[in-house]
């Protein structure tokens, strides 16, 4: 089987959760599937990014004459030339990892990703353009695929009910969850945040409405307030920087709040290990790795049941039902610090299980095309 995946959309270090999911998927794909060949397209300007998947022997990179920081004319490439160059390399199945799925095809089945609908849930957030596209993007995606791949059940019952028609293409399929030691020490740790272990609470957002931060935040000047000494330490990248920082000055707790930005893979582990809570305020999320993460390094982790929160992760964290109750969120840290740390193992999300039930759908495409 040759497998042709998208990867013209990655900026790295700019997707978040998508790009990892799919650099995860890969990973396993290398590994676990020696039996299929993988032909990655990049950019240009992302190449570089994926070298290591091109050393492996079943996977070979195929550079794109395009960009991927220019977003529309990348979408304009990809619609108008990748189906084509796919059928030139000889693919029997394309995995498209996300909604942008050409709208040239030919003969190649399709298998397509689609996270969540965020826009169609909170529309103030997208510009009318923005709105559009992803509108008539998932409809296209839905209809045109051979299979839909959702990463939660709260997400296939969401496209379900926006397009009914594409239920017998949907799949679900759990994002792999890849956790390993840090390579990092907390005094490296100590000597770049200034922040000792177990001092701090831990969450890993982008600064977006829907990741409810300002509840967050409010939740830290409260304890401030109450003599409680613990600091927040954000890692995550995109939204509105400017809004967040006049927040935190606002509620004066620049000093109790350190923003890492992008971390690095060892980065993120370490500050999981040591830290004393996670917190994940999120009220809407297709999937949502970092408290999986989190619990899978023993750490106690206080969050919402929102969409398909408390679906992911089993009921085995500490929920606030109110997502906006400062006061219950305060209660509720108190309980978690009161437990001892537990390591989960939620093995349904380990990668060689993702990797096979992926490759199943990969193999069923070409099978029913």
């Amino acid at each position: 089987m040759r497998v042709g995946i998208d990867l013209l959309w990655v900026r790295p270090g700019l997707c978040g959760g998508t790009e990892s999911f799919i650099r995860n998927l890969m990973d396993g794909f290398s590994k676990y599937d020696k039996e299929s060949h993988y032909l990655l397209f990049v950019t240009e300007d992302n190449a570089d990014s994926f070298c290591k998947y091109g050393q492996n022997v079943n996977m070979e990179m195929r550079v794109c004459s395009v960009k991927c920081s220019v977003p529309y004319k990348r979408i304009l490439w990809e619609n108008r030339h990748l189906d084509r160059y796919a059928a030139k390399e000889r693919v029997d199945v394309m995995l498209i990892p996300v909604y942008s799925k050409p709208r040239s095809c030919g003969t190649i089945p399709y298998v397509s990703v689609i996270h969540d609908l965020q826009a169609l849930h909170f529309p103030q957030y997208f510009s009318w353009l923005k709105r559009c596209f992803l509108r008539r993007s998932w409809y296209y995606t839905c209809k045109s695929s051979r299979f839909v791949i959702t990463i939660s059940d709260y997400c296939r019952e969401d496209l379900t009910r926006q397009y009914p028609f594409a239920k017998k293409k949907l799949r679900t399929v759990y994002d792999p969850i890849v956790t390993e030691a840090s390579a990092m020490t907390a005094e490296e740790l100590k000597e770049k945040y200034a922040i000792d272990p177990g001092t701090y609470f831990y969450c890993v957002s982008a600064l977006m409405p829907h990741k409810n931060l300002t509840t967050v935040l409010k939740v830290m000047a409260r304890l401030k307030d109450m003599g409680d000494p613990a600091k927040l330490v954000l890692s995550g990248v995109g939204g509105n920087s400017q809004e967040f920082e006049q927040m935190l000055a606002g509620l004066d707790i620049s000093d109790r709040v350190i923003q890492t930005g992008f971390v690095t893979n060892a980065e993120r582990d370490c500050l999981y290990e040591n830290c004393q809570l996670f917190l994940f305020p999120s009220i809407f999320e297709g999937f949502g790795m970092p408290p999986i993460e989190a619990m899978r390094k023993g750490r106690r982790v206080v969050m919402t049941r929102e969409t398909c929160l408390q679906e992911i992760t089993e009921g085995k964290a500490v929920y606030v039902d109110d997502p906006y109750d400062v006061a219950k969120w305060v209660e509720k840290i108190a309980y978690a610090r009161t437990l001892p740390p537990k390591e989960e193992k939620f093995e349904k999300y380990e990668l060689e299980k993702i990797v096979g039930q992926y490759v199943e759908v990969l193999r069923e495409a070409i099978a029913c095309y």
